[in-house]
Protein backbone atom coordinates (compact mmCIF):
# COMPACT_ATOMS: atom_id res chain seq x y z
CA UNK A 1 0.00 0.00 0.00
CA UNK A 2 1.08 3.60 -0.61
CA UNK A 3 3.19 5.23 2.12
CA UNK A 4 1.52 7.46 4.69
CA UNK A 5 3.55 10.54 3.77
CA UNK A 6 2.54 10.14 0.12
CA UNK A 7 -1.13 10.00 1.12
CA UNK A 8 -0.63 13.20 3.09
CA UNK A 9 0.78 14.96 0.02
CA UNK A 10 -1.95 13.70 -2.29
CA UNK A 11 -4.81 14.69 0.00
CA UNK A 12 -3.22 17.85 1.45
CA UNK A 13 -3.74 16.74 5.04
CA UNK A 14 -2.07 15.51 8.20
CA UNK A 15 -5.13 13.43 9.06
CA UNK A 16 -3.81 10.37 7.23
CA UNK A 17 -5.61 7.73 9.30
CA UNK A 18 -9.00 8.47 7.75
CA UNK A 19 -7.59 8.06 4.24
CA UNK A 20 -5.85 4.80 5.14
CA UNK A 21 -9.14 3.52 6.58
CA UNK A 22 -10.93 4.54 3.39
CA UNK A 23 -8.50 2.48 1.30
CA UNK A 24 -8.76 -0.52 3.64
CA UNK A 25 -12.56 -0.37 3.37
CA UNK A 26 -12.24 -0.17 -0.41
CA UNK A 27 -10.18 -3.37 -0.49
CA UNK A 28 -12.56 -5.10 1.91
CA UNK A 29 -15.58 -4.16 -0.21
CA UNK A 30 -13.82 -5.32 -3.37
CA UNK A 31 -13.16 -8.75 -1.88
CA UNK A 32 -16.68 -9.06 -0.47
CA UNK A 33 -18.23 -8.09 -3.80
CA UNK A 34 -16.18 -10.14 -6.25
CA UNK A 35 -14.57 -12.98 -4.24
CA UNK A 36 -11.54 -12.31 -6.45
CA UNK A 37 -8.24 -13.52 -4.96
CA UNK A 38 -5.96 -12.12 -7.68
CA UNK A 39 -3.52 -9.27 -7.05
CA UNK A 40 -5.30 -5.99 -6.35
CA UNK A 41 -4.14 -2.65 -7.77
CA UNK A 42 -5.33 0.71 -6.41
CA UNK A 43 -6.07 3.87 -8.39
CA UNK A 44 -7.26 7.43 -7.75
CA UNK A 45 -8.61 10.29 -9.88
CA UNK A 46 -9.50 13.70 -8.40
CA UNK A 47 -12.40 16.04 -8.91
CA UNK A 48 -11.58 19.43 -10.32
CA UNK A 49 -12.43 23.04 -9.76
CA UNK A 50 -12.70 25.42 -12.69
CA UNK A 51 -11.04 28.65 -11.62
CA UNK A 52 -11.29 30.61 -14.86
CA UNK A 53 -12.68 30.11 -18.35
CA UNK A 54 -16.36 29.30 -17.83
CA UNK A 55 -17.53 27.48 -20.99
CA UNK A 56 -14.48 28.45 -23.04
CA UNK A 57 -12.95 25.01 -23.57
CA UNK A 58 -15.49 23.75 -26.10
CA UNK A 59 -14.69 26.77 -28.28
CA UNK A 60 -10.95 25.93 -28.17
CA UNK A 61 -10.33 28.74 -25.68
CA UNK A 62 -8.23 29.07 -22.53
CA UNK A 63 -9.03 27.91 -19.01
CA UNK A 64 -7.54 27.89 -15.53
CA UNK A 65 -8.37 24.85 -13.44
CA UNK A 66 -7.12 22.72 -10.57
CA UNK A 67 -7.53 19.27 -9.12
CA UNK A 68 -9.01 19.12 -5.60
CA UNK A 69 -8.59 16.79 -2.64
CA UNK A 70 -11.84 14.93 -3.30
CA UNK A 71 -11.50 11.87 -5.51
CA UNK A 72 -12.86 8.59 -6.76
CA UNK A 73 -10.71 5.59 -5.87
CA UNK A 74 -10.70 2.05 -7.22
CA UNK A 75 -9.48 -1.42 -6.38
CA UNK A 76 -9.08 -3.55 -9.52
CA UNK A 77 -7.95 -7.06 -10.41
CA UNK A 78 -8.01 -9.40 -13.41
CA UNK A 79 -10.94 -11.85 -13.41
CA UNK A 80 -10.04 -14.26 -16.24
CA UNK A 81 -13.36 -13.63 -18.02
CA UNK A 82 -14.40 -11.71 -21.13
CA UNK A 83 -16.19 -9.05 -19.18
CA UNK A 84 -15.46 -5.99 -17.11
CA UNK A 85 -17.41 -5.72 -13.88
CA UNK A 86 -17.45 -2.35 -12.14
CA UNK A 87 -19.23 -1.91 -8.83
CA UNK A 88 -19.53 1.76 -7.96
CA UNK A 89 -20.52 2.07 -4.31
CA UNK A 90 -24.23 2.82 -4.00
CA UNK A 91 -25.04 1.97 -7.61
CA UNK A 92 -25.97 -1.19 -9.56
CA UNK A 93 -23.18 -3.39 -10.94
CA UNK A 94 -22.04 -2.41 -14.45
CA UNK A 95 -20.99 -5.25 -16.75
CA UNK A 96 -19.30 -4.67 -20.13
CA UNK A 97 -18.37 -7.45 -22.58
CA UNK A 98 -14.86 -6.70 -23.87
CA UNK A 99 -15.86 -8.06 -27.29
CA UNK A 100 -18.79 -5.63 -27.60
CA UNK A 101 -17.36 -2.12 -27.54
CA UNK A 102 -19.51 -0.26 -30.06
CA UNK A 103 -21.57 2.74 -28.87
CA UNK A 104 -25.05 1.88 -27.62
CA UNK A 105 -27.57 4.73 -27.46
CA UNK A 106 -29.62 2.82 -24.89
CA UNK A 107 -26.69 3.34 -22.49
CA UNK A 108 -26.63 7.14 -22.78
CA UNK A 109 -26.14 8.85 -19.40
CA UNK A 110 -25.02 5.59 -17.75
CA UNK A 111 -21.63 4.78 -16.21
CA UNK A 112 -21.56 1.62 -18.32
CA UNK A 113 -21.31 3.81 -21.43
CA UNK A 114 -18.23 5.59 -20.08
CA UNK A 115 -16.54 2.26 -19.30
CA UNK A 116 -17.31 0.94 -22.78
CA UNK A 117 -16.11 4.14 -24.45
CA UNK A 118 -12.81 4.28 -22.57
CA UNK A 119 -12.16 0.61 -23.36
CA UNK A 120 -12.97 1.11 -27.04
CA UNK A 121 -10.49 3.95 -27.43
CA UNK A 122 -7.73 2.07 -25.58
CA UNK A 123 -8.31 -0.94 -27.85
CA UNK A 124 -8.10 1.36 -30.87
CA UNK A 125 -4.72 2.55 -29.58
CA UNK A 126 -3.42 -1.03 -29.50
CA UNK A 127 -4.15 -2.02 -25.92
CA UNK A 128 -5.13 -5.68 -25.37
CA UNK A 129 -7.91 -5.41 -22.82
CA UNK A 130 -8.82 -8.38 -20.65
CA UNK A 131 -11.62 -8.89 -18.18
CA UNK A 132 -11.27 -7.29 -14.76
CA UNK A 133 -13.23 -6.56 -11.62
CA UNK A 134 -13.27 -3.05 -10.18
CA UNK A 135 -14.81 -1.56 -7.04
CA UNK A 136 -15.01 2.22 -6.78
CA UNK A 137 -15.99 4.69 -4.11
CA UNK A 138 -16.18 8.45 -4.48
CA UNK A 139 -16.39 11.54 -2.32
CA UNK A 140 -16.63 13.78 -5.40
CA UNK A 141 -20.16 15.09 -5.07
CA UNK A 142 -22.34 14.24 -8.06
CA UNK A 143 -23.71 17.38 -9.70
CA UNK A 144 -21.30 19.53 -7.70
CA UNK A 145 -19.41 21.14 -10.54
CA UNK A 146 -16.39 19.14 -9.39
CA UNK A 147 -16.82 16.84 -12.40
CA UNK A 148 -17.55 13.44 -10.92
CA UNK A 149 -18.07 11.98 -14.40
CA UNK A 150 -14.68 13.23 -15.63
CA UNK A 151 -13.00 11.83 -12.52
CA UNK A 152 -14.66 8.46 -13.20
CA UNK A 153 -13.48 8.50 -16.83
CA UNK A 154 -9.94 9.38 -15.78
CA UNK A 155 -10.05 6.65 -13.13
CA UNK A 156 -11.11 3.95 -15.61
CA UNK A 157 -8.44 5.22 -17.99
CA UNK A 158 -5.79 4.85 -15.30
CA UNK A 159 -7.04 1.37 -14.40
CA UNK A 160 -6.75 0.15 -18.00
CA UNK A 161 -3.46 1.99 -18.55
CA UNK A 162 -2.01 0.43 -15.40
CA UNK A 163 -3.36 -3.11 -15.76
CA UNK A 164 -2.87 -3.65 -19.49
CA UNK A 165 -0.77 -0.95 -21.14
CA UNK A 166 2.28 -0.45 -18.89
CA UNK A 167 1.20 3.17 -18.36
CA UNK A 168 2.14 4.02 -21.96
CA UNK A 169 -0.67 6.55 -22.31
CA UNK A 170 0.06 10.07 -21.02
CA UNK A 171 -2.13 12.06 -18.64
CA UNK A 172 -3.14 14.31 -21.53
CA UNK A 173 -4.13 11.36 -23.72
CA UNK A 174 -6.16 9.79 -20.89
CA UNK A 175 -8.09 13.07 -20.64
CA UNK A 176 -8.84 12.96 -24.38
CA UNK A 177 -10.03 9.35 -24.06
CA UNK A 178 -12.39 10.40 -21.28
CA UNK A 179 -13.80 13.21 -23.40
CA UNK A 180 -14.33 10.80 -26.31
CA UNK A 181 -16.22 8.38 -24.06
CA UNK A 182 -18.46 11.15 -22.71
CA UNK A 183 -19.21 12.65 -26.13
CA UNK A 184 -19.67 9.49 -28.20
CA UNK A 185 -20.79 6.83 -25.71
CA UNK A 186 -22.39 8.79 -22.86
CA UNK A 187 -24.20 11.15 -25.23
CA UNK A 188 -23.18 14.39 -23.53
CA UNK A 189 -21.37 17.14 -25.45
CA UNK A 190 -18.45 18.41 -23.37
CA UNK A 191 -15.13 20.18 -23.68
CA UNK A 192 -11.83 18.83 -22.45
CA UNK A 193 -11.18 20.93 -19.37
CA UNK A 194 -12.79 18.63 -16.79
CA UNK A 195 -10.87 15.56 -17.86
CA UNK A 196 -7.61 17.47 -18.31
CA UNK A 197 -7.71 19.04 -14.84
CA UNK A 198 -8.48 15.68 -13.22
CA UNK A 199 -5.89 13.76 -15.21
CA UNK A 200 -2.95 16.20 -15.09
CA UNK A 201 -3.51 17.63 -11.59
CA UNK A 202 -2.34 20.71 -9.68
CA UNK A 203 -3.18 24.23 -10.88
CA UNK A 204 -2.99 24.31 -14.65
CA UNK A 205 -3.63 26.78 -17.42
CA UNK A 206 -4.75 25.16 -20.65
CA UNK A 207 -4.90 26.61 -24.14
CA UNK A 208 -7.14 24.46 -26.33
CA UNK A 209 -6.42 26.24 -29.62
CA UNK A 210 -4.89 22.98 -30.87
CA UNK A 211 -7.10 20.37 -29.24
CA UNK A 212 -4.84 17.53 -30.35
CA UNK A 213 -1.90 19.17 -28.59
CA UNK A 214 -3.28 21.58 -25.98
CA UNK A 215 -0.74 23.82 -24.31
CA UNK A 216 -0.71 22.89 -20.63
CA UNK A 217 1.23 24.91 -18.10
CA UNK A 218 1.54 24.29 -14.39
CA UNK A 219 0.93 27.48 -12.44
CA UNK A 220 3.31 27.82 -9.51
CA UNK A 221 1.18 29.37 -6.80
CA UNK A 222 0.52 28.42 -3.17
CA UNK A 223 -3.07 29.18 -2.16
CA UNK A 224 -2.33 28.36 1.47
CA UNK A 225 -0.30 31.57 1.80
CA UNK A 226 -3.07 33.92 0.62
CA UNK A 227 -5.18 33.98 3.78
CA UNK A 228 -8.19 32.81 1.76
CA UNK A 229 -10.14 29.57 1.63
CA UNK A 230 -11.57 27.92 -1.48
CA UNK A 231 -15.23 27.10 -0.87
CA UNK A 232 -17.53 25.11 -3.12
CA UNK A 233 -21.15 25.70 -2.12
CA UNK A 234 -23.80 23.18 -3.13
CA UNK A 235 -26.94 25.08 -4.09
CA UNK A 236 -29.17 22.07 -3.47
CA UNK A 237 -30.18 21.77 -7.13
CA UNK A 238 -28.68 19.10 -9.36
CA UNK A 239 -27.82 18.48 -13.02
CA UNK A 240 -30.65 16.04 -13.73
CA UNK A 241 -32.38 16.57 -17.09
CA UNK A 242 -30.24 19.59 -17.98
CA UNK A 243 -28.35 18.08 -20.92
CA UNK A 244 -30.26 20.25 -23.41
CA UNK A 245 -29.38 23.41 -21.46
CA UNK A 246 -25.68 22.52 -21.52
CA UNK A 247 -25.75 21.49 -25.18
CA UNK A 248 -27.35 24.81 -26.19
CA UNK A 249 -24.28 26.79 -25.12
CA UNK A 250 -21.75 25.28 -27.56
CA UNK A 251 -24.49 25.03 -30.20
CA UNK A 252 -25.25 28.75 -30.03
CA UNK A 253 -21.59 29.74 -29.90
CA UNK A 254 -20.83 27.59 -32.94
CA UNK A 255 -23.78 29.15 -34.76
CA UNK A 256 -22.10 32.53 -34.34
CA UNK A 257 -18.75 31.10 -35.48
CA UNK A 258 -20.30 29.65 -38.64
CA UNK A 259 -21.31 33.14 -39.75
CA UNK A 260 -17.57 33.82 -40.05
CA UNK A 261 -16.96 30.47 -41.79
CA UNK A 262 -15.33 29.03 -38.68
CA UNK A 263 -16.19 26.04 -36.53
CA UNK A 264 -15.21 27.64 -33.21
CA UNK A 265 -15.25 31.13 -31.74
CA UNK A 266 -11.53 30.93 -30.97
CA UNK A 267 -10.92 31.41 -34.70
CA UNK A 268 -13.15 34.49 -34.91
CA UNK A 269 -11.77 37.97 -34.26
CA UNK A 270 -13.66 39.88 -31.58
CA UNK A 271 -13.55 43.09 -33.63
CA UNK A 272 -15.29 41.39 -36.56
CA UNK A 273 -17.86 39.90 -34.19
CA UNK A 274 -18.68 43.32 -32.68
CA UNK A 275 -19.19 44.85 -36.13
CA UNK A 276 -21.52 42.02 -37.13
CA UNK A 277 -23.77 42.11 -34.03
CA UNK A 278 -26.81 43.65 -35.80
CA UNK A 279 -26.76 40.87 -38.39
CA UNK A 280 -25.94 38.17 -35.83
CA UNK A 281 -28.94 39.11 -33.68
CA UNK A 282 -31.22 38.30 -36.60
CA UNK A 283 -29.31 35.18 -37.57
CA UNK A 284 -28.75 33.50 -34.20
CA UNK A 285 -30.78 35.48 -31.65
CA UNK A 286 -29.74 37.76 -28.81
CA UNK A 287 -28.79 35.03 -26.35
CA UNK A 288 -26.31 33.51 -28.79
CA UNK A 289 -24.75 36.96 -29.30
CA UNK A 290 -24.43 37.52 -25.56
CA UNK A 291 -22.92 34.08 -25.05
CA UNK A 292 -20.37 34.72 -27.78
CA UNK A 293 -19.42 38.05 -26.18
CA UNK A 294 -18.91 36.18 -22.91
CA UNK A 295 -16.53 33.81 -24.65
CA UNK A 296 -14.30 36.54 -26.09
CA UNK A 297 -13.94 38.30 -22.74
CA UNK A 298 -13.77 35.16 -20.60
CA UNK A 299 -11.03 33.70 -22.77
CA UNK A 300 -8.88 36.74 -22.03
CA UNK A 301 -9.78 36.63 -18.34
CA UNK A 302 -8.51 33.05 -18.01
CA UNK A 303 -5.14 34.15 -19.37
CA UNK A 304 -4.99 37.20 -17.10
CA UNK A 305 -5.92 35.13 -14.02
CA UNK A 306 -3.00 32.79 -14.62
CA UNK A 307 -0.65 35.75 -15.07
CA UNK A 308 -1.92 37.34 -11.85
CA UNK A 309 -1.21 34.17 -9.87
CA UNK A 310 2.22 33.75 -11.44
CA UNK A 311 3.01 37.35 -10.47
CA UNK A 312 1.70 36.84 -6.95
CA UNK A 313 -1.01 39.48 -7.42
CA UNK A 314 -3.89 37.77 -5.62
CA UNK A 315 -5.98 40.95 -5.37
CA UNK A 316 -5.98 41.28 -9.15
CA UNK A 317 -6.83 37.60 -9.45
CA UNK A 318 -9.88 38.04 -7.19
CA UNK A 319 -11.03 41.05 -9.19
CA UNK A 320 -10.96 39.01 -12.40
CA UNK A 321 -12.79 36.10 -10.73
CA UNK A 322 -15.66 38.46 -9.83
CA UNK A 323 -15.75 39.79 -13.38
CA UNK A 324 -15.99 36.20 -14.61
CA UNK A 325 -18.94 35.58 -12.32
CA UNK A 326 -20.78 38.67 -13.52
CA UNK A 327 -20.24 37.69 -17.14
CA UNK A 328 -21.52 34.15 -16.60
CA UNK A 329 -24.69 35.50 -14.99
CA UNK A 330 -25.40 38.35 -17.43
CA UNK A 331 -24.02 37.16 -20.77
CA UNK A 332 -23.50 33.39 -20.68
CA UNK A 333 -26.75 33.00 -18.71
CA UNK A 334 -25.92 29.66 -17.08
CA UNK A 335 -27.15 30.52 -13.59
CA UNK A 336 -30.89 29.95 -14.09
CA UNK A 337 -32.79 27.66 -16.43
CA UNK A 338 -34.66 29.75 -19.00
CA UNK A 339 -38.28 30.23 -17.92
CA UNK A 340 -37.77 28.92 -14.39
CA UNK A 341 -39.07 31.51 -11.93
CA UNK A 342 -39.61 29.33 -8.85
CA UNK A 343 -36.26 27.51 -8.83
CA UNK A 344 -33.15 29.68 -9.03
CA UNK A 345 -30.96 28.04 -6.41
CA UNK A 346 -27.61 29.09 -7.87
CA UNK A 347 -28.81 32.70 -8.08
CA UNK A 348 -29.80 32.60 -4.41
CA UNK A 349 -26.34 31.35 -3.41
CA UNK A 350 -24.63 34.05 -5.49
CA UNK A 351 -26.83 36.71 -3.88
CA UNK A 352 -25.93 35.48 -0.39
CA UNK A 353 -22.22 35.43 -1.25
CA UNK A 354 -22.58 39.05 -2.31
CA UNK A 355 -24.32 39.91 0.96
CA UNK A 356 -21.78 38.10 3.14
CA UNK A 357 -18.54 38.98 1.35
CA UNK A 358 -19.33 42.54 0.20
CA UNK A 359 -16.06 43.83 -1.29
CA UNK A 360 -13.98 40.97 0.16
CA UNK A 361 -13.06 37.82 -1.73
CA UNK A 362 -14.82 36.68 -4.89
CA UNK A 363 -17.58 34.34 -6.02
CA UNK A 364 -18.94 32.91 -9.29
CA UNK A 365 -21.06 30.13 -10.72
CA UNK A 366 -18.91 27.02 -10.82
CA UNK A 367 -18.63 24.61 -13.74
CA UNK A 368 -21.44 23.95 -16.19
CA UNK A 369 -23.99 26.01 -14.30
CA UNK A 370 -27.81 26.00 -14.17
CA UNK A 371 -27.65 23.87 -11.02
CA UNK A 372 -24.94 22.53 -8.76
CA UNK A 373 -22.42 24.80 -7.12
CA UNK A 374 -20.94 28.23 -6.57
CA UNK A 375 -17.23 28.85 -6.04
CA UNK A 376 -16.13 31.41 -3.46
CA UNK A 377 -12.76 32.66 -2.26
CA UNK A 378 -13.35 33.60 1.37
CA UNK A 379 -10.98 35.41 3.79
CA UNK A 380 -9.93 33.04 6.55
CA UNK A 381 -10.89 35.53 9.27
CA UNK A 382 -14.57 35.36 8.27
CA UNK A 383 -14.62 31.74 7.04
CA UNK A 384 -16.47 30.32 10.05
CA UNK A 385 -19.21 32.95 9.97
CA UNK A 386 -19.46 32.71 6.17
CA UNK A 387 -19.90 28.95 6.32
CA UNK A 388 -22.49 29.21 9.10
CA UNK A 389 -24.53 31.87 7.32
CA UNK A 390 -24.41 30.32 3.87
CA UNK A 391 -25.37 26.90 5.28
CA UNK A 392 -28.36 28.55 6.93
CA UNK A 393 -29.57 28.99 3.34
CA UNK A 394 -28.34 25.81 1.60
CA UNK A 395 -28.29 23.37 4.51
CA UNK A 396 -25.64 21.99 6.84
CA UNK A 397 -22.46 20.52 5.31
CA UNK A 398 -23.17 22.03 1.90
CA UNK A 399 -20.32 24.55 2.04
CA UNK A 400 -17.22 22.50 1.26
CA UNK A 401 -13.79 23.86 2.17
CA UNK A 402 -11.29 22.29 -0.24
CA UNK A 403 -7.59 22.12 -0.98
CA UNK A 404 -5.75 22.03 -4.30
CA UNK A 405 -4.42 18.51 -4.87
CA UNK A 406 -0.91 18.52 -6.41
CA UNK A 407 -1.34 15.37 -8.54
CA UNK A 408 -3.94 14.08 -10.99
CA UNK A 409 -4.96 10.53 -11.89
CA UNK A 410 -2.54 8.01 -10.41
CA UNK A 411 -1.92 4.45 -9.34
CA UNK A 412 -1.71 4.43 -5.54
Amino acid sequence: MIKREELGKIYCTKDIDSYENRIQNLIKNFKNTFKNENKISLFSAPGRTEIGGNHTDHQHGCVLAASVNLDVIAAASLNGANEIRVQSEGYPLDVVNINELSPDKSEYNQAKALIRGVCAKFKELGCEIKGFDCYTTSNVLKGSGLSSSAAFEVLIGNVINGLFFENKISDVEIAKIGQYAENVYFGKPCGLMDQMASSVGGIISIDFNDTENPIIKKVDFDFTKTGYALCIIDSGADHADLTDEYAAIPYEMKKIAKHFHQDYLRDVKKEEFIKAIPELRKLAGDRAVLRALHFFNEDERAIEEAKALENGDFDKFLKIVKESGYSSYMYLQNVCVCGSSKEQAVGIVLAMCDELLKDKGAYRVHGGGFAGTVQAFVPQEILDSFKENIENIVGKNNCHILSIRPVGGIKL
